[in-house]
C-alpha cells in the first residue's frame, strides 16, 4: 500500500462539466480518491498548484503551506476574457500515527478552466428577433435563426472555436446539421429581469475550413420566457412577447479572430414544431419540417432577422449550475388497455422527462397523441391533478416514417402515457417507447440502504422526486400547471437535497435570483414565495415564515456542505434585510399575531381545499422558526467576522426566545398548541427554558405519538424535524415506529400503495384508489421526503461536525426492525462511509474517513458525547447494545382494547 493518497482532478468553484467561468480568479478544490485501504490518519500540510496558460511557456508552480483542499485561492494572475489554463495539483503530507517523513503525492490529472466574455464590451453580437410580428395572443411558434459563413485558410487551421450564446426563450443550436450541445431547455430559467445565463460551447470539431460553407441554425421556443406560467389559467408573456437570440461565434485563426455574430443579416424561418409549451406539450407536424441546414435556394426564401425592439435589462452571466440533460432512458414495463379501451404505456416509475418514439408510421395527415399522467384512477388515466395542463404531445405525419421522435422544448411528469391514434387494432410494441429522464445534471453524492426494503423504497422515492423537481430550478411539482420554485419547499428539503447531490452551484445561483427579486425597490425586503416570481398580481405580497426563512437557512446549509464563505457574503444583505425590514413584528419582536401564516402547511387533518388549516397554531410555528433563523444569522455574522452584528443578533435571538417562552410555555412546561409539530419545534430549536419544562414537553410528545398510533401528524413545517426531535430527547424508538407505520397518514402508506416518488399530500391517493379530491394534489413533491435527512444522519449516522466536512460526526442510532444500514457520502474531501450491523445485542460498525479529515465517533451504546477522534482510514468498532422496547406500545382509552401493533413496514 502506498504511503500517500491519490488525488482527483481539480475542480473550480462549484462548476460542473464544461469548466467555463466568469470568475477571473476561480478557487480550486480536490478530493482524495477512494481506496479500499485508505491511508491511516493522513494529513496534508502543504500543496502545490501548477498553472499552464494557453500561451504556452514554462508552467508556474505555486506552493502553499496549508491543510485546506477545498476552495483554495487562485494562485496566479487573474484571467482575462477568453483565457484558459490547465491546472494540476499535488499535496505534501504524512500519517500522524506513523513515523514516516512527509511525502508528496503524485500530481493529479490536469483540468482545464476557461473564461467567457467578462466585460460587456466583449460582446459584438446584437439581439435579434423575427421580422414577422406575432398576430395572436396564444403561444408563440418556435422559430429558427439561420446563418451561413465560410472560414478562410486550409482545413486544419482553426484549432479553437467558441460559441457564446443565449436566448429570450429556450434554444437548440446546430452547426452544419449537428447538435452543438446536449443541454435541454437551454439556457434554463432565471429571474430574467435581473440575470440571464449564456453558454460558451466548444464547437471547433463541428466547423469546416478551407472556404467551405458552414451553417448555424438556432431554434428558439418560448419556454419560461414567454410561455404560460402559473396556476388558475396562468399568464403569458411575463417577461416578453418576442423570441430573441444573442450569439457570438469566435474562431481563432493563425493571425486573427473570425467572429460571426447575430445581426440583421441572419435569416428567420420555422420548422416542424408548431407549438411547444411547458404545460400543454408539443405539436410536431412532419409536413412542415425543413432541413436544419437549408440550401441556398431555401435560405433565399426566408426573411431577414430584425433587431430586438426592446433590449433585455438582465445581466448576462455564466451559471455555475450544471445544465439540464437527459440522464437516463427508461423502458416500459407494460402496455395495456384502460377500462375504456385506450392504449396505455406504463414505465413503472413516476419520472420527469419526455417520450422518445423509435418509429412512427402514419398516412399523410394522420396524427397520434400522447397524454401523460402520474397515476391511474379506477382503470383510467388520472388527469385531474394536472388541472389546466394538457400534458399532451401530438405528432402529425407527412406520410414518411418518423424516426426517434422526441419533444424538443417540453417535458412532463408521468409514469403512464395514453396513446391515441396509433394505427391498427393491436397495442403498439413496447420496444418502440422510451422515457428520457431529464433534470439538472448534478453529481450524485449521497447513498443510503438498510435491511428494511420498505425504507429503501422510501429513500428511492425521495431521490426520484428530487431528480424530477430539480430541473433548472427547484420546483414544487413537475406535472401540473405550476412547476414553480416555492421557497418553503426547498428550505425544508435542502439538507436532504445537498446530501444526495452536489447542489451548491445550482442552489447558490437560485439564491442570487431570490435576493435580486427580494431587494427590488418597493418590495419591502420581502423574499418572493416563488422564484422566479411569477405569481399572479392578485396573490398577496406578504412576509411569510418558513418560506421567507430560506434567505438565512439555505445559505447556511449550503455553507455547511461547502465551507464557502463567499456564498455567505453574497447572500448576507438578503438575510439581514429580511430580518431587519421584512418580518412583520408585534411589540415583543415576534411575528404579528394578526398576520396570516401558511404555518404547518398540509397537516394531515387539513381539509382538501384548506391545506393551511392544521392543528398547530400558525403564528407559533412562525415564531419558533424566527428564533432559529435569528440564531442562525448571528452565527453567519460571526463567520464573516462581523462580531458586532453577531452580538446584536445573538441578543435579539435571546430576547425572542424569552418572548416565545412567556407567550407559549407555562411554568411547568405545557405548550400552547401541543401538537407533534409544535412540540417537535420547541424541542428541536431548544425553546424550553429548563430541564423541567423539557421533560414535560418530552412526555407530552411521547403521549401524542403513542395516542396517534404512530401515524404522522405534521405538515411542511413539522415533518423535517419530528424524527430529529424525538431522537434528541431519547425517543428514537418512537421515531423508528413513526417511520415504519403503514397506515395513512404515514411515510410508508404511499410505499404500500405502490408509490415510486414522494406525494404532496400524505393521502394524495385514497385507499380505494381514488385521487384526493383536493385541487392541489401531486404525486411527485419532495417536501415530505425531508425525513431522508434523518435517515442519513441518525440511521446511517454521518454528518458534518464542521462546515465543509473536514471534521465528520459519526453517530448512528439503530432501532426499529432494522438490522443493518450503510450510508456513503462523496464529500468535499472524499468518500465518507458508515456501515453497521446489529445481531441480537452485538453491534458492529465500520467507518471510512477520507485523507486530510477526521471523524468524531460516538457508539450508540455511549450515553455521553465521545472524545474519540480518528483520522483517515477504515476503522472498526463493536459494542453490546440494548435497544428500547420494540414495538413500542400504543396508548388507548381505558374503555378500549389495544389494536394489534402489526402495521410495521418490513
Amino acid at each position: 500500500m502506498s504511503n500517500v493518497p491519490r488525488l482527483s482532478k481539480p475542480e473550480f468553484e462549484h462548476l460542473g462539466a464544461g469548466q467555463v467561468t466568469e470568475n477571473p480568479r476561480p478557487r480550486l478544490s480536490w478530493r482524495f480518491c477512494y481506496e479500499e485501504n485508505t491511508i491511516q490518519s493522513w494529513q496534508q500540510t502543504a500543496y502545490e498548484i501548477e498553472l499552464q496558460g494557453s500561451s504556452g511557456g514554462e508552467p508556474e508552480v505555486h506552493r502553499v503551506e496549508s491543510d485546506q483542499s477545498v476552495l483554495a485561492p487562485w494562485p496566479g494572475a487573474p484571467l482575462s476574457s477568453r483565457a484558459s489554463a490547465t491546472v494540476r495539483v499535488r499535496c505534501l503530507g504524512s500519517s500522524t500515527v506513523s513515523s514516516s517523513e512527509p511525502a508528496w503525492t503524485e500530481w493529479s490529472e490536469g483540468t482545464s478552466i476557461e473564461t467567457g466574455l467578462l466585460r460587456p464590451e466583449d460582446w459584438e453580437a446584437k439581439w435579434i428577433a423575427s421580422a414577422t410580428p406575432r398576430d395572436h395572443d396564444g403561444p408563440l411558434r418556435p422559430i429558427r435563426f439561420h446563418k451561413t459563413f465560410s472560414i478562410p485558410g486550409n482545413k486544419t487551421e482553426h484549432a479553437n472555436a467558441r460559441l457564446h450564446i443565449t436566448a429570450l426563450g429556450v434554444f437548440n443550436v446546430y452547426i452544419n446539421g449537428a447538435k452543438a450541445s446536449e443541454e435541454f431547455m437551454a439556457p434554463g430559467w432565471t429571474s430574467y429581469k435581473h440575470r440571464l445565463a449564456y453558454r460558451t460551447l466548444d464547437v471547433a470539431a463541428l466547423l469546416k475550413s478551407g472556404g467551405e460553407t458552414n451553417s448555424i441554425c438556432v431554434e428558439v421556443a418560448e419556454g419560461w420566457y414567454a410561455g404560460r406560467l402559473g396556476f388558475k389559467g396562468g399568464k403569458r408573456y411575463i417577461y416578453g412577447d418576442e423570441l430573441g437570440l444573442l450569439a457570438q461565434l469566435e474562431i481563432q485563426l493563425a493571425s486573427k479572430f473570425l467572429t460571426v455574430s447575430t445581426d440583421e443579416s441572419w435569416k428567420v424561418g420555422t420548422g416542424g414544431i408548431v407549438l411547444a409549451e411547458i404545460y400543454d406539450g408539443e405539436v410536431y407536424d412532419d409536413r412542415e419540417q425543413r432541413p436544419i441546414t437549408p440550401s441556398d435556394g431555401e435560405l433565399a426564401k426566408l426573411l431577414h432577422a430584425t433587431f430586438l425592439t426592446t433590449l433585455p435589462t438582465a445581466k448576462l452571466f455564466i451559471s455555475e449550475a450544471p445544465p439540464v440533460k437527459v440522464t437516463e432512458a427508461v423502458g416500459p414495463i407494460d402496455i395495456f388497455r384502460s377500462k375504456s379501451g385506450k392504449a396505455v404505456v406504463d414505465f413503472g416509475q413516476n419520472l420527469v422527462g419526455k417520450l422518445q418514439i423509435k418509429s412512427i408510421n402514419l398516412p399523410a395527415g394522420g396524427q397520434v397523441t400522447f397524454r401523460h399522467a402520474e397515476v391511474m384512477e379506477h382503470g383510467e388515466l388520472g388527469t385531474r391533478p394536472l388541472r389546466g395542463a394538457k400534458c399532451t404531445d401530438t405528432v402529425v405525419s407527412s406520410g414518411a416514417e418518423i424516426r426517434d421522435w422526441t419533444p424538443q422544448f417540453s417535458f412532463h411528469g408521468f409514469r403512464y402515457v395514453q396513446v391515441d391514434g396509433w394505427p391498427g387494432d393491436e397495442l403498439p410494441p413496447r420496444e418502440l417507447f422510451k422515457a428520457l429522464v431529464v433534470h439538472t445534471d448534478m453529481r450524485r453524492r449521497g447513498f443510503f440502504s438498510c435491511s428494511n426494503k420498505s425504507v429503501n423504497q422510501l429513500h428511492r422515492n425521495v431521490v426520484w422526486s428530487m431528480r424530477g423537481n430539480f430541473l433548472s430550478i427547484p420546483t414544487d411539482c413537475p406535472q401540473r400547471d405550476e412547476r414553480l420554485g416555492w421557497t418553503g419547499d426547498l428550505q425544508v428539503f435542502c439538507p436532504t437535497a445537498t446530501f444526495l447531490y452536489d447542489t451548491v452551484g445550482m442552489l447558490g445561483g437560485w439564491m442570487q435570483d431570490i435576493a435580486a427579486e427580494q431587494l427590488e425597490e418597493g418590495k419591502g425586503g420581502i423574499p418572493p414565495l416563488v422564484c422566479p416570481d411569477v405569481l399572479p398580481p392578485n396573490w398577496p405580497h406578504f412576509s411569510q415564515a418558513v418560506w421567507d426563512d430560506i434567505v438565512v437557512l439555505t445559505p447556511d446549509v449550503l455553507f455547511q456542505y461547502s465551507n464557502d464563505l463567499d456564498l455567505l457574503k453574497r447572500q448576507f444583505i438578503s438575510g439581514q434585510t429580511y430580518l431587519d425590514e421584512a418580518v412583520c413584528r408585534g411589540d415583543d419582536g415576534l411575528w404579528d399575531v394578526d398576520g396570516w401564516q401558511l404555518g404547518d402547511w398540509l397537516d394531515p387533518i387539513a381539509p382538501p381545499e384548506e391545506p393551511g388549516n392544521g392543528r398547530t397554531d400558525a403564528v407559533m410555528v412562525a415564531d419558533a422558526y424566527l428564533v432559529r433563523v435569528t440564531q442562525t444569522f448571528a452565527s453567519i455574522c460571526y463567520r464573516l467576522d462581523k462580531k458586532d452584528l453577531g452580538a446584536k443578533y445573538d441578543a435579539q435571538a435571546a430576547s425572542l426566545k424569552a418572548a416565545f417562552q412567556a407567550k407559549y410555555i407555562t411554568a411547568t412546561g405545557n405548550l400552547m398548541s401541543s401538537s407533534q409539530t409544535g412540540l417537535g419545534l420547541a424541542i428541536q430549536h431548544d425553546l424550553y427554558p429548563g430541564e423541567k419544562q423539557l421533560a414535560t414537553g418530552t412526555a407530552a410528545l411521547d403521549k401524542l405519538i403513542r395516542t396517534a398510533k404512530f401515524r404522522i401528524a405534521t405538515g411542511f413545517a413539522g415533518t423535517p424535524i419530528i424524527t430529529h426531535a424525538l431522537t434528541k430527547v431519547g425517543l428514537s424508538h418512537l421515531a423508528y415506529r413513526v417511520l415504519l407505520e403503514t397506515t395513512c397518514p404515514s411515510w410508508m402508506y404511499p410505499v404500500r400503495m405502490g408509490a415510486t416518488t414522494i406525494w404532496e399530500r400524505w393521502d394524495s391517493m385514497l385507499p380505494d384508489g381514488t385521487i384526493n379530491p383536493g385541487e392541489m394534489t401531486s404525486f411527485n413533491h419532495y417536501a415530505l421526503g425531508a425525513v431522508a435527512d434523518w435517515l442519513h444522519t441518525t440511521v446511517g449516522g454521518i454528518s458534518a461536525a464542521e462546515p465543509g466536512w473536514k471534521k465528520i460526526k459519526v453517530k448512528p442510532i439503530p432501532g426499529g426492525n432494522l438490522t443493518s444500514a450503510d450510508v456513503n457520502f462523496d464529500g468535499p474531501y472524499g468518500w465518507v462511509r458508515c456501515k453497521w450491523t446489529l445481531q441480537g445485542s452485538d453491534f458492529e460498525m465500520e467507518v471510512q474517513v477520507p485523507p486530510n479529515s477526521t471523524a468524531v465517533v460516538i457508539l450508540p451504546c455511549e450515553s455521553e458525547e465521545s472524545d474519540r477522534v480518528v483520522g483517515s482510514g477504515v476503522h472498526r468498532f463493536s459494542c453490546q447494545l440494548t435497544l428500547p422496547e420494540w414495538p413500542p406500545a400504543f396508548i388507548v382509552p381505558a374503555n378500549r382494547t389495544a389494536p394489534p401493533n402489526d402495521t410495521i413496514a418490513e
